[in-house]
Formats: C-alpha cells, structure tokens, sequence
C-alpha cells in the first residue's frame, strides 16, 4: 500500500511538472474540461430532441452549443461597444495644450510647496515643463510598427488558442465520457471501485464549484448594475459585467473592478466642481464596497466553502500558492487543482482503512 502511494504522490508530481513544462497545451486542456462540463447538460438535452423520428446527431447539439455560447458572448461584447467608440472619440479630440493649461495652476502650488522645502531646484515652471519633456519623450518612443507587430502577435496566439479549445472541447463532448473512461482503464483492478468512488466525487465537487461560479459572477453583475444605475452613473452594465469577470481572480479582482469604474466614470461624467467629482468617487467606491461585502460575507462562503468543503484559510493559502506558481491564472485554478489533489488523498486515505483489498494486503 505504501508503494501505492507513492507511485500516486509520484503520478500527481509528474502531472504537475508536466503542466508547469507544457503550459500553453495544458491551459487548452483546462479551459476545454471546463467547457465541455458547462456545455454538456446543454448538449444532451439538444441531443435528446427528436425531428421526424430521430434525434439530432450529437455533432449537431454541439454545434448548436457553441452557436448559443458565442451569441451570449457576443451580446455581452455589445455592451463595451459604446464605451470603447467613446474612448476612441476622447482620444482623438484629446488637447495636450489644454490639459496643460488645466495643470498649470495645481502643479504651481506643488511646485512652491517643494521649493519652499528645498526639495526641488528654485526655478519657477519647472514641474510644468518637466511634464511636456516628458510627454514629448514619450510620444517621440512610441513605436508604431512595434505596436502593430505585437497586436498581430496576440491576436494570432487568441486564434489559435480559440481554434485548440474549440476543437478538443468539441471531441470531449463528442465522445461523452470517453477521457474518464481511459483514466479508469489503467487503474488496476484492486483499486477500481476505490477510484470510481473519487472520480464520482471529484467530478461533483468541481462540478459544484463551477455552477457556484457563475451564480456568483451573476449575482456580482446584478448588485454592481443595480448599485451603479442607481448611482447614476454612466455604462453602469459595462462596468458592472467587467467587475463580475474580473471578480474571478481572487483578491485582485474586487480592486480591478473598482479602479475600471472610476477610470471609466472619470473620463465620461461631466464635473463642473470638486465637489461633483468627490461626490462621484464616494457614489461609485460605496457602490463597490456594499458588492464586495455582501460577495464576502454571503455569497464566497456559500460557494467556496460548500462547494469544495475546504476551510476558509486553507483556501486563501492555495490561492496565493497559485499565484506564486502561475500568476493570476495560479489564483483562478488554484481552487480546482486543489480540490482534485485534496479529494483524491482523502478519498485513498479512508479506502486505506475501509476497503478490504488493503486490509488482505497489509496481513500478507
């Protein structure tokens, strides 16, 4: 038995190694797991409509699959449409010299401010003109056949990565239960039903984990949009949506959400006064706040302890583990990987003391 668990402690390191070397392959696979476990409720039910007699080939219900997924993500891109025309006008008709003027009079404070403490060289309208150097320097750096070669380059791996996902995501959902089926095949016979037994339950477990996920990227969605329609603040289900996305990452993402609301909020609203735009930034950090402290108190507990059955600091440990090894994508799976890991061992442990095949094994 002992020897079995190392060549288990043996199997999981080499499969993480392997996912460390082969990356990009490995976050295909991931990303295409989850799809097909997301899509194939939806598959089937497609699959189990009957035309004239016959069902709709399995093919077909995926196709269609994919079909509803794409119009709901194009729906969704719908909504950061006006906001990126708005930018892109902004941009265009952005004066420098204007912005200039706008500084001129807060960066003279600052500036007698330093000069009074000796903190900068006593010359007046340094600070202003040390911005349009700057600026200028910046402008006169920007590569433009460098920008262009790399959105080409990202946009070429986006394609390809898109084209991999789709395509193994459609083979898993083709042959239904096939790469479960050939994991269990070269379990050896003593160890079937223990490892049908934690199949069984990882699959549920991360299957709950998922469903959770999204009702907490809705319900994240539904109280920013509300909170931010009330607050009266312009693209409130723009904002809202790249919260509920960005809220995936752990941590991190409350404060994305929040710094993409003002940054958009500061550069659409109309503030004639200071105190319109203090007031702004109270309306729309409050806002926030009450949605980050109804997703901790509420809803996380709800789906990350229920659902993976893990003790609070055990998950706030595995998350920054993750983002020590993969960066945001670490903190994003880090909770999957774990409750398979975790699952396993505790299920292998309680078989050690319960099932028969172990006891015979450990009297021989």
């Amino acid at each position: 038995m002992q020897r079995f668990f190392i060549y288990l402690i043996l199997s999981f390191l080499t499969f993480l190694l392997f996912g460390w070397y082969f990356s990009a392959i490995s976050f295909y696979l991931v990303t295409s797991l989850i799809l097909a476990a997301l899509l194939r409720p939806l598959t089937n039910k497609v699959n189990e409509v009957h035309i004239l007699g016959q069902h709709i080939p399995r093919a077909i219900a995926i196709l269609a699959s994919f079909a509803t997924v794409l119009s709901i993500v194009f729906l969704l891109g719908l909504l950061f449409f006006p906001l990126i025309n708005r930018q892109v006008i902004l941009l265009s008709d952005l004066d420098l010299d204007s912005i200039y003027l706008q500084l001129e009079v807060p960066l003279e404070k600052l500036e007698r401010f330093l000069m009074k403490y000796q903190l900068i060289e006593n010359k007046k309208g340094i600070l202003l003109e040390e911005l349009r150097l700057s600026v200028k320097s910046v402008l006169q750096k920007f590569d433009i056949g460098g920008f262009i070669s790399s959105v080409i380059s990202v946009t070429t791996q986006v394609f390809i990565g898109t084209m991999a996902i789709a395509f193994i995501t459609f083979f898993l959902l083709l042959e239904n239960g096939l790469l479960r089926r050939n994991l269990l095949n070269l379990i050896p016979n003593a160890y079937f039903e223990l490892s049908v037994a934690t199949f069984t339950k990882v699959e549920k477990l991360l299957s709950n984990y998922l469903f959770g996920l999204l009702l907490q990227v809705l319900a994240i969605f539904l109280l920013a949009a509300l909170g931010l329609s009330l607050a009266g603040v312009e693209y409130a289900l723009t904002i809202a949506l790249f919260a509920a996305i960005t809220n995936m990452i752990p941590y991190a993402g409350p404060l994305l959400g929040t710094v993409f609301g003002i940054v958009v909020g500061i550069s659409t609203g109309d503030f004639s006064t200071d105190s319109d735009y203090s007031f702004f930034l109270v309306k729309i950090i409050t806002v926030f706040t009450a949605v980050q402290i109804t997703d901790n108190l509420l809803i996380q507990p709800v789906i990350f302890s229920k659902s993976v059955k893990a003790h609070p600091l055990e998950i706030f440990v595995i998350i920054f583990a993750g983002a020590k090894i993969a960066g945001i994508l670490g903190m994003i799976f880090a909770i999957p990987v774990y409750t398979i890991f975790r699952v396993s061992v505790l299920e292998f442990y309680s078989g050690y003391k319960s099932y028969k095949i172990f006891k015979i094994k450990a009297t021989n």
